[in-house]
C-alpha cells in the first residue's frame, strides 16, 4: 500500500500558497543546513546537533525525526497531505521528487520535496472524526498509520469522500517510535482537534433546516431580525435578515445555507445573486458548510462588496463570538466551555 504523510506548511500556514503554487512540500527548520549528504538518521542528528548547539535532547530528536522523513524516508508516488489554514480543507498530492535544499533568502523555504498537488479543496467536513484526529498531530512531518489512514486518503483523493475504516483491515503497525516518523507518536494539536469535534457535533445536531436555525440565532445575537423560510423549496432564500426593531432597516441581507459536506459550486452563487435582485437585498451571505469550489472562489473574487461566504470554520467563529448571547435552548443543544491551554514551544 502507498504510504501517506502529513507535511505541514508552517504553524499558521505561512508557506501554504508558496508550496501549492510551486509544487513543493516541506520547509521550516531554517537553522539547519543542507542535508543532501546525510544518508542516515545518525547523519541528520549530527547536523542538527551542530546547527542547534546547546539545544535540549528532545528538540534534537524532534527535528531529527522529521527531517529524516524529508531526506530519507519518502518514496516517489507517496501521498502527501497538507492541512490548510486558509480554509477548513486539506490538500492532497503525490511525491514526484525527493529532498532538495534550496538556498532561498527565506530560511523557512529550504528543506523541500517535490509534490504534484492533485486536490486542494477537500473539506474537513468530508473526513471522519478518527482520521481528523490523526491529521491533528502537531508535528510538521509524520506518517499517517492509524485506522486504515493511507487507503482512506487515497479514496479522498479519488472521490472527495472518506469511506472510513475497511472492515477486517487492521491498522498498520508503525515501524518505529521516533517522534515525527509516526502519527502514533506525534503530539496532538488540541485546538484543531477540538474544532473538528465541534464541527462534527454541529453537522450531526444541526443538519438540514436545523442549520438555518443556528445561523439565524447567530445573526439575531449580532443584532439582526431574521425571517427563516419554512422547510421545503425556498427559491434560493433561507433567511432574510435586517436591522431595526421591525427588521426593516438596512442592510437587507439575503442568506442561503448549504449544510452538505461537499464544496458548493458557482451556480449556487448565481442563484444567491438572483435572490438579491428579487428581494431588493444589498448583501448576500452564503453559508457553505463544506466550503466552495475553486470555480466558485473565482466567481466570488468580483463580488467582494456584495457577497460573503461562511465555511464551517467561519460559522464556528461567528458562533463562538455570539455564544453568550444565544438563546438558552440553543446553548443547551450545543453546550460549550472555553478552555485556555498552554502552548508548548516547537522544541
Amino acid at each position: 500500500m502507498t504510504n501517506a504523510w502529513v507535511i505541514r506548511a508552517g504553524r499558521i500556514g505561512e508557506r501554504e500558497q508558496f508550496n501549492l503554487q510551486h509544487g513543493f512540500a516541506g520547509g521550516g527548520f531554517g537553522q539547519v543546513g543542507d542535508l543532501s549528504g546525510c544518508a542516515s538518521s545518525e547523519d541528520i542528528r549530527a547536523q542538527v546537533e551542530a546547527d542547534y548547539p546547546g539545544a535540549k535532547p528532545g528538540r534534537i530528536t524532534n527535528h531529527t525525526g522529521q527531517l529524516n522523513v524529508l531526506r530519507n524516508r519518502l518514496t516517489l508516488g507517496d501521498l502527501v497531505v497538507m492541512p490548510l489554514h486558509s480554509s477548513p480543507a486539506i490538500a492532497i498530492g503525490r511525491l514526484t521528487g525527493g529532498y532538495e535544499f534550496h538556498d532561498d533568502p527565506d530560511p523557512e523555504k529550504r528543506h523541500l520535496v517535490l509534490v504534484k498537488w492533485l486536490r486542494t479543496d477537500i473539506p474537513r467536513t468530508a473526513i471522519k472524526q478518527d482520521l481528523l484526529f490523526t491529521l491533528g498531530g502537531a508535528m510538521a512531518v509524520f506518517q499517517i498509520t492509524r485506522n486504515d489512514g493511507a487507503r482512506r486518503i487515497e479514496q479522498l483523493l479519488k472521490t472527495g469522500t472518506d469511506p472510513g475504516v475497511q472492515p477486517g483491515v487492521p491498522a498498520p503497525t508503525p515501524d518505529g517510535d521516533t517522534i515525527g516518523e509516526s502519527g502514533d507518536s506525534a503530539p496532538v494539536d488540541f485546538e484543531r482537534v477540538a474544532r473538528d469535534r465541534l464541527t462534527a457535533v454541529i453537522a450531526e445536531r444541526f443538519a438540514g433546516h436545523q442549520m438555518e436555525r443556528l445561523v439565524a440565532a447567530v445573526l439575531t445575537a449580532e443584532g439582526y431580525v431574521c425571517d427563516v423560510s419554512p422547510e421545503g423549496p425556498d427559491g434560493g432564500v433561507d433567511i432574510l435578515a435586517a436591522r431595526g426593531p421591525l427588521g426593516l432597516d438596512p442592510p437587507l441581507v439575503v442568506v442561503q445555507v448549504k449544510s452538505g459536506t461537499q464544496p458548493v459550486d458557482a451556480p449556487t452563487l448565481q442563484q444567491l445573486h438572483g435572490a438579491l435582485t428579487t428581494h431588493g437585498g444589498k448583501q448576500g451571505l452564503l453559508v457553505a458548510w463544506g466550503g466552495i469550489t475553486t470555480r466558485a472562489k473565482q466567481a466570488l473574487a468580483t463580488q467582494r462588496f456584495t457577497v460573503r461566504v461562511w465555511n464551517a470554520d467561519d460559522l464556528i467563529d461567528a458562533l463562538c463570538r455570539a455564544y453568550d448571547r444565544l438563546p438558552e435552548e440553543m446553548q443547551a443543544a450545543l453546550p460549550l466551555k472555553q478552555v485556555w491551554i498552554y502552548v508548548e514551544s516547537e522544541g
